[in-house]
């Protein structure tokens, strides 16, 4: 099994409604995102993904989310914008725009770090 990653950021406001602590305010965080892709083979080229072209998916993915507060933004209008929440969403977004590999490349995961040392993985 092959496995590649790709890591990328944004910052954004959000708060937790229906929280009881700090994190019920008004807040941001500089995100750390990574999406991981897996599969048994490699294309012709050897590649299991194009790095360049998962970068630009994430790059117009997250581009939508960077520098807004995230509870203004559809679906966190409606769901709590949490990193696992977060990570959906990407892993969603993500999934729409990436073009079927003929190897078979498919995402494994996508994690979200809020801080260095806090982060929330979606796996599907």
């Amino acid at each position: 099994m092959y496995e590649i990653s790709v890591d990328e950021n944004f910052a954004a406001g959000h708060y937790l409604r229906g929280y009881k602590g700090k994190c019920e305010n008004q807040h941001g965080h500089n995100y750390r995102v990574r999406v991981t892709l897996e599969g048994r083979e490699l294309d012709s080229t050897g590649l299991l993904y194009d790095f360049v072209h998962l970068k630009q998916i994430i790059q117009s993915v997250i581009r939508s989310l960077d520098h807004r507060n995230l509870n203004d933004f559809s679906p966190f209008d409606k769901v709590n914008p949490s990193a696992e929440n977060i990570a959906k969403y990407i892993y969603d977004e993500t999934a729409k725009q990436m073009q079927k590999s003929a190897n078979g490349a498919m995402i494994s995961g996508i994690t979200v770090w809020e801080t260095e040392s806090s982060a929330a993985t979606f796996r599907p």
